[in-house]
């Protein structure tokens, strides 16, 4: 009987951990997020560049998009435009995201140059 209920719970644990490693996604540090609504921007976090959030109000206003639009930041920056959004519209909205200047080197200046 011990020995029937120890099984069943390995077996428990391993769908949990297998579960686990499958749906979970490792998400890095978010950077901003802006909500959009029927083409106005109703809700947004973080610290966007001017330039990409004046022309994602323009290009969601144009199309009256309901998305959301994360840049988040694990090694590299990664730029999320919600699926409902068409992959025109997706690209438009990344030829105006400004990568260059999120991957700038940090120098480091703790090193003495000589």
């Amino acid at each position: 009987m011990a020995d029937t209920i120890i099984k069943i719970l390995i077996i428990v644990g391993l769908f949990f951990l297998a579960y686990k490693l499958i749906f979970t996604s490792s998400r890095g540090l978010t950077i901003f997020e802006m909500h959009f609504k029927d083409g106005k921007l109703t809700n947004h976090k973080g610290k966007i560049p001017e330039r990409f959030e004046r022309e994602c109000r323009t290009i969601a206003k144009s199309h009256k998009l309901t998305c959301t639009v994360r840049a988040e930041k694990s090694g590299h920056v990664r730029l999320h435009v919600s699926a409902n959004v068409g992959d025109n519209l997706i690209q438009q909205i990344r030829n105006q995201f400004p990568f260059e200047y999120y991957d700038k080197k940090q120098q480091d200046s703790s090193k003495l140059k000589g």
